[in-house]
């Protein structure tokens, strides 16, 4: 990999894993349409690893508050709202883990196309536009029920088709439920902690286990940028989404998936 790819790649993995408009396919068409070899499974890793540190760092005074209420709850058998709002995170994380786990090749197999990302972002992204104007947007992500985490889990499961997007997606079913915006790219974006973590260690199994040479530039460069710009990014869109709302992703969306369609489908 040269330096512009590099570069172009920990960038782009950093600025769409949390918005609504799917990391993965980005990471999948970059490199088609400008020629580029693939990347491989170690660069992978690294700008998931990437996005995982951005996202453990912006949320770090959250996310210890949630760790110390699960143990709390678990061991001293004492309930508080963060307590609560981690149980809610585990039964949101668990449809995808068990479905990625047994069906992750699959669908990385059958469902990794031009074609199927195009049809997937026009879709999820019409369906996200539907949910920013139809949803109350009355609570917050510590209201969020045993129902409504069960409820995000599945609607996530849909995120392992290149092209929903996984923010996109729970983001959606956040929104039907009635979530304000922010809560639900919130609820969102704490989802994506264990799911990059179960998803990079798999990523990272496979890695150590395969005969591959890793170069370490790459690597570490990889981190670096898809790290900074994904800090700048959750940063960023948490503080203009409330005024902004969804359209502009969902317009963005369908320009990319109907250029998509253009390109391959004519």
């Amino acid at each position: 990999m040269d330096f512009e790819q590099i570069i172009a790649l920990g960038l782009l993995q950093g600025l769409t894993e949390f918005l609504p408009v799917s990391s993965s396919a980005h990471l999948i068409l970059l490199p088609l349409l400008l020629g580029w070899e693939d990347q491989g499974l170690a660069f992978d890793v690294a700008v998931h690893v990437g996005t995982l540190l951005a996202v453990v760092t912006y949320f770090r005074k959250d996310l210890s508050k949630l760790v110390v209420g699960l143990f709390a709850s678990v061991f001293k058998k004492t309930q508080t709202k963060e307590s609560y709002l981690a149980w809610m995170v585990v039964i949101g994380t668990i449809p995808v883990g068990l479905v990625g786990l047994f069906a992750g090749n699959l669908i990385e197999i059958y469902l990794r196309s031009p074609i199927v990302i195009a049809v997937a972002t026009i879709v999820f992204g019409l369906v996200l536009w539907w949910a920013d104007i139809k949803g109350e947007r009355s609570k917050n992500e510590y209201k969020v029920t045993v129902k409504d985490a069960a409820t995000v889990g599945m609607f996530q499961v849909l995120a392992l088709i290149p092209g929903t997007s996984r923010s996109g997606i729970t983001m959606t079913a956040g929104l039907f439920l009635g979530l304000t915006r922010e809560a639900s790219a919130r609820f969102s974006f704490l989802l994506s902690v264990p799911l990059i973590f179960l998803a990079g260690s798999l990523k990272s199994y496979e890695l150590m286990t395969s005969d591959v040479l890793i170069n370490w530039f790459p690597i570490i460069a990889g981190v670096i940028v898809s790290s900074l710009s994904a800090f700048a990014c959750i940063s960023v869109f948490l503080k203009m989404l409330e005024r902004v709302g969804m359209l502009p992703f969902v317009i963005y969306r369908l320009g990319l998936g109907a250029f998509l369609l253009y390109l391959y489908a004519a």
